[in-house]
């Protein structure tokens, strides 16, 4: 360190104090500050995307595609094949949030005079599909929306699966899958692609026709019917003998679709002795009938519950029901709070469980350990089975 004498050393801070007055004085009035980071940030990881429909169409007989852009300015953010987007809804006065995989490939969100994304989504049957049916009966081309996305972690990754994907599809599980094929048609996603596709019917298949319209090597799309006696491709279900069939010494199955096919596939993936490394699973909502759940209380009767909401230091008393996770009770009574997977992975609703006994469904828990040892639980897989009291963020 060159040393220039006691004086001017120590008087250095006061010549570069006097530096900084000279250039504030003479620099601009406006100011021209940019986080560059902040900016990237933001762009690749929005809190929210306005989003307009620009296109609806069907898919097959009980399931439309809706594309939608970017506007009012926002930018679509990148996203990998496989991951989904959280729609904000209002239904009667009451706002929600659901959840739909995004069944366009990432590459048409980039590119292109208009970038887009899709989704396609399924009439449920009569007295389900709260949220999907109004969607599909009721959304139309020019409606805005608040979108949020992308999230989940349902994507290939070449550190971890292997290059021969197998994917086990039903009913609209099959659209994550169509994502990856496109991407992989694009030459932007690296793997091959067999999807085993189960559906009841040859009438009702949902994406049929764009499946078969990818020509790409390293996809393969078949159809397993179940409904269909004089079907002559394969048929039944997603059985292990199927999957073998299809599958190499070095495979990772990727699983999508009804909670019942999860509950099938599994066993079959296990009776294969495949490794748990190896098998990916798509999160399935909550379960529409909680008390079928293993480990719900067999004695617990269908009941109303004071639910006491803790924000800062507002406090508010509502009903839950027992049969419905906390966060549709926040809903109903139209305090805010986050939600975005509604199947208890993400976390975006987590809240502090502060008295109460409730239940978590094992398959639904996604809580890292210390929030199950501190008393935190994720509202959108969580029921009252008493009175309760919750501390949730302020929004």
């Amino acid at each position: 360190m060159k040393i220039h004498g006691f004086l001017e050393d120590v008087m250095g801070a006061t010549r570069v104090t006097n530096a900084r007055r000279k250039l504030i004085e003479n620099g601009s009035p406006e100011n021209n500050y940019r986080d560059h980071i902040r900016e990237v940030a933001d762009e690749l990881h929005p809190q929210a995307t306005r989003v307009v429909v620009t296109k609806v169409e069907d898919v097959s007989p009980t399931a439309r595609r809706f594309t939608f852009e970017a506007t009012d300015g926002d930018v679509l953010p990148p996203f990998e094949a496989g991951q989904y987007a959280s729609l904000d809804l209002e239904f009667d006065g009451t706002v929600t949030t659901r959840p739909y995989s995004i069944s366009s490939a990432p590459f048409e969100a980039r590119t292109g005079e208009h970038p887009f994304f899709q989704l396609t989504i399924r009439n449920g049957r009569p007295d389900t599909g709260y949220a999907a049916n109004r969607l599909y009966e009721g959304l139309k081309e020019g409606d805005r929306l608040t979108a949020h996305l992308p999230f989940g972690e349902f994507h290939y990754e070449p550190l971890r699966d292997s290059k021969q994907v197998v994917a086990l599809a039903g009913g609209s599980g099959i659209t994550p899958f169509y994502s990856m094929a496109k991407e992989i048609e694009h030459g932007t996603l690296d793997m091959d692609l067999t999807i085993l596709y189960g559906s009841v019917s040859t009438k009702d298949i949902i994406l049929e026709e764009q499946l078969n319209a990818i020509k790409c090597d390293r996809v393969k799309f078949v159809n397993v019917i179940s409904g269909d006696e004089d079907y002559e491709g394969e048929k039944g279900f997603l059985t292990r003998e199927l999957i073998q069939k299809y599958s190499s010494e070095d495979t990772t199955y990727f699983v999508c679709g009804p909670l019942a096919m999860y509950h099938f596939v599994k066993g079959e993936l296990e009776a294969l002795h495949v490794p748990a490394k190896r098998i990916r699973m798509e999160v399935f909502g909550a379960p529409r009938d909680v008390t079928s759940a293993e480990g719900y209380p067999k004695d617990a009767e269908p009941q109303k519950f004071k639910l006491t909401v803790l924000r800062g230091i507002q406090e508010d008393v509502i009903e839950a029901d027992s049969l419905e996770p906390i966060t549709v009770a926040l809903e109903r009574a139209g305090i805010k709070n986050r939600s975005r997977c509604r199947s208890g992975a993400c976390g975006y609703c987590r809240a502090k469980l502060v008295s109460g006994e409730v239940f978590i469904p094992a398959e639904g828990d996604g809580r890292r350990r210390a929030d199950r040892q501190f008393g935190y639980i994720h509202a959108c897989s969580t029921w009252p089975l008493s009175d309760c009291t919750v501390r949730i963020p302020i929004l």
